[in-house]
C-alpha cells in the first residue's frame, strides 16, 4: 500500500513524487519509460518570462526543478534586465540529458520515492467508487491511498507529421489510450482536445553560424537556486558552461514555401482537431495569420554539452519532412543543414479543469489529484509548479490532514491554479506576468521571502534549508530596519537609496554610507541587491499590500461545498457558472466571468446570514 501514486514522470510528475517524498509519504512514481523521466520534449530550456519567477517558486518551496537545472545549465540570463524588478525573468539553456539524468538520479536517491516502469491503463475502485489504486498493463494491481495523474501529452496522443498520422505521446513514445478511455468511461470525466507542437533539430556541422548574431551568457552570481550547493545532493552536472545560442531571421523565400503546401499541413486540412496555443503558434499559423509580416525571428539554441543537435525555437510545424527540408534552406546560415529530427505537431486529451479544485483535488474523486498538461496548460514550469502542489496535497490527504491552496497574492504558481479551475481553458494556458494582479510583490527575487515559511510549515522544507533561510531573512530585515530608522538631511537612508533605481552603482561609495557593514558573502549580495530593490519599490509595494488585503479579506468568505445557488436570486449565467465551477472563496467567485459585484453582494449577504443560523 502507497500513499501516493504518481502516475507519469514528465516535469510534473518529477515534482510531485518529490514533494510527496519530502513530506514523508511512501510514494510510487510510475513511467512508461524509465530513461525518459524528465523529457525536455520541446526546447532544452527552462525558465523565462513569468516561468522563471515560478522556477524560483518551486526552489523557495523545496522543490527540484531549479536546483536541477542549475546542474544542467549551459547557458543563463536574466531577460528583461533592463526592466524593472517586476518583470525580469531568468532563463536557463540546458544540456537535456543532464537535466533528464539528473532528475532521474536525485529521485532514486531519494528516501520514500520507488520508481516502477509500466503502463497505468484502469483505476481500482472500492464497492463505493472510491479510488483505491491502479491496475498496470502487465495486471499489476497497485494500491494507494491517493493518486496524482501527470500524464502530459500521453492521452491518447496522436502526432502528425503532414498527412501522416502516428498514435504516440511524443515521438519515440507510445500514446496512453487506455488510461484515456478509463478517464472517460470509468470515471466518468469530462475530457477535452489541445495541441501543441515541436521544431526540427539540425546538426552544427551542417550550420553557418557566421551569418547568425550570437547571444551570449550573463555574467550573474544566482542562477535559479537560492539554496547552496552543499544542500543540493549528488546531480549531474553539464560538461561546458555559457555556450551562445544564435539568432536569425526567416524570409520571404520561407514564407512562400508554407503557403505552397498548405494544402499538406494538417492544421489547415482539418486533421487536427486539437486547439493550439495563442501564444505559440506554428510557423505555418504565423505565415498565414501575420502576412504582413516579411519575416520571422528564429534562435537557435544547442540540446547540449555533449550533442551536435541544435534546436530552432520559433519554427514549430506540421508540414511534411520533405516541405520542412525546403524550409530550413532558405535561412541565411541554414542553406545546407541536415534535418536530425522532424517538426510535428501533437494532439492529446485532457481534464476540463472546473473538475477539480484549486488543491489540485478532482471534486467527484477527492483522493485524486492532477497537474500539467491535464490541467490544460503548456510549458515544463507550468507543469512542475503544479505537480508540487498536487504531491503536497496527496500527501496530506493520505495522511488525513487538511489541504492547502496557494493564494494568488503569494504566488504565480496560485495565479496560474485560480485561473485554470476559475477561467474557461479554450487553449493551452500560458502564464504570464500579466495575469497576476500583484506583479511588484511576486518578484523573482523575492520567492524565498514570500514562499519558504509556507514550505517549513508544510514538511517541504529541510531544517538545514530552512536555517539558512533565517539567516538570510533575519539579517534583511535588520537592514532594512537600520535604513528607515536612520536618517540623513532629514531623509532616511532607505529614502536617499531610493535614488539609484532599484541598481547597485558600480562605485560602492555612492550607497555604503546608507547601509550597515554586511558580510562579503553570497547572502549579504543578497540582502544589498534586496533592499535596492524594495527601496526603489517602497511607496508602490505599500499601495500592493493594501489591496492584497482587501483581496484576502474576500479570500476568508468560504462558500461550503454543497452551497445551494438555487436559494440566491441571480442571474441564469451566473448561478450555471457558479454551480459549474463551484468556488471555494467569495473572492474566486468574483473572478468568474459573468459573475457580477451586485451578485458577489448577495452571496455575501447569504452567507452571513447562513452563518447566523449555524451559530
Amino acid at each position: 500500500m502507497y500513499d501516493i501514486i504518481v502516475v507519469g514522470a514528465g516535469h510534473a510528475g518529477c515534482e510531485a513524487a518529490y514533494a510527496g517524498a519530502r513530506w514523508g509519504a511512501k510514494t510510487l512514481l510510475l513511467t512508461m519509460n524509465m530513461d525518459h523521466i524528465a523529457q525536455m520534449s520541446c526546447n532544452p530550456a527552462v525558465g523565462g518570462i513569468a516561468k522563471g519567477q515560478v522556477v524560483r517558486e518551486i526552489d523557495a518551496l523545496g522543490g527540484g526543478q531549479g536546483i536541477v537545472t542549475d546542474h544542467a545549465a549551459i547557458q543563463f540570463r536574466m531577460l528583461n534586465s533592463a526592466k524593472g524588478a517586476a518583470v525580469q525573468s531568468p532563463r536557463s539553456q540546458c544540456d537535456k540529458v543532464a537535466y533528464q539524468k539528473g532528475w532521474k538520479y536525485l529521485l532514486e536517491q531519494y528516501p520514500n520515492v520507488d520508481i516502477l516502469q509500466s503502463e497505468a491503463v484502469e483505476f481500482i475502485l472500492n464497492d463505493k467508487k472510491e479510488i483505491c489504486g491502479i491496475k498496470t498493463h502487465l495486471g499489476d494491481e497497485l494500491l494507494s491511498k491517493t493518486v496524482v495523474l501527470t500524464t502530459g501529452t500521453f492521452l491518447s496522443g496522436l502526432l502528425h507529421f503532414g498527412l501522416t498520422s502516428l498514435p504516440g505521446g511524443r515521438t519515440g513514445d507510445t500514446a496512453s489510450t487506455l488510461l484515456a478511455d478509463a478517464l472517460r468511461n470509468q470515471l466518468g470525466l469530462e475530457l477535452g482536445r489541445l495541441k501543441t507542437g515541436t521544431p526540427p533539430r539540425i546538426l552544427a556541422k551542417t550550420i553557418d553560424f557566421s551569418q547568425m548574431s550570437q547571444q551570449r551568457a550573463d555574467d550573474f552570481e544566482e542562477e535559479f537556486s537560492f539554496w547552496p550547493k552543499e544542500t543540493h545532493g549528488k546531480l549531474i552536472d553539464a560538461k561546458r558552461r555559457k555556450m551562445p545560442c544564435y539568432m536569425v531571421y526567416s524570409n520571404e523565400k520561407t514564407a512562400e514555401i508554407v503557403r505552397a503546401n498548405l494544402d499538406k499541413a494538417p492544421l489547415y486540412q482539418g486533421k487536427i482537431t486539437g486547439v493550439g496555443a495563442r501564444y505559440c503558434p506554428s510557423f505555418e499559423d504565423k505565415v498565414v495569420r501575420f502576412a504582413h509580416h516579411p519575416r520571422h525571428l528564429l534562435y537557435l539554441e544547442p540540446e547540449g554539452a555533449e550533442t551536435e543537435e541544435y534546436y530552432i525555437n520559433g519554427i514549430s510545424t506540421s508540414l511534411p519532412p520533405e516541405v520542412q527540408r525546403m524550409m530550413i534552406q532558405t535561412i541565411p546560415g541554414l542553406e545546407n543543414a541536415v534535418i536530425s529530427r522532424y517538426a510535428y505537431a501533437i494532439e492529446y486529451d485532457f481534464v476540463i479543469p472546473h473538475q477539480i479544485d484549486r488543491t489540485l483535488s478532482v471534486k467527484r474523486y477527492p483522493n485524486l489529484f492532477t497537474a500539467g498538461q491535464i490541467n490544460g496548460t503548456s510549458g515544463y514550469e507550468e507543469a512542475a509548479g503544479q505537480g508540487l502542489v498536487a504531491g503536497m496535497n496527496a500527501a496530506k490527504f493520505a495522511a488525513g490532514e487538511p489541504l492547502q491552496e496557494l493564494p494568488r497574492d503569494t504566488s504565480y504558481i496560485g495565479v496560474m491554479i485560480d485561473d485554470l479551475v476559475t477561467k474557461e481553458i479554450v487553449e493551452p494556458y500560458r502564464l504570464f506576468t500579466s495575469r497576476a494582479e500583484y506583479r511588484l510583490h511576486l518578484r523573482q527575487d523575492n520567492a524565498d521571502l514570500r514562499l519558504s515559511e509556507f514550505a517549513y510549515a508544510n514538511k517541504l522544507l529541510s531544517e538545514e534549508k530552512y536555517a539558512y533561510f533565517k539567516e538570510y531573512k533575519n539579517l534583511l530585515e535588520e537592514t532594512l530596519e537600520y535604513c528607515r530608522t536612520h536618517s540623513l538631511k532629514g531623509k532616511s537612508y532607505l529614502t536617499h537609496l531610493r535614488s539609484f533605481n532599484g541598481n547597485i552603482p558600480e562605485n560602492p561609495e555612492e550607497y555604503i554610507q546608507f547601509l550597515p557593514p554586511l558580510p562579503d558573502t553570497r547572502i549579504g549580495r543578497r540582502i544589498l541587491k534586496q533592499v535596492m530593490i524594495m527601496a526603489h519599490y517602497d511607496g508602490y509595494l505599500q499601495r500592493e499590500q493594501i489591496s492584497i488585503k482587501k483581496l484576502q479579506k474576500l479570500e476568508s468568505w468560504q462558500i461550503p461545498a454543497d452551497f445551494d445557488y438555487s436559494q440566491v436570486s441571480l442571474c441564469n449565467e451566473a448561478k450555471m457558472k457558479l454551480e459549474k465551477i463551484r468556488p471555494t472563496t467569495l473572492a474566486q467567485a468574483s473572478r468568474i466571468d459573468g459573475v457580477t459585484v451586485s451578485e458577489i453582494a448577495l452571496l455575501q449577504i447569504h452567507l452571513t446570514r447562513l452563518a447566523k443560523e449555524e451559530k
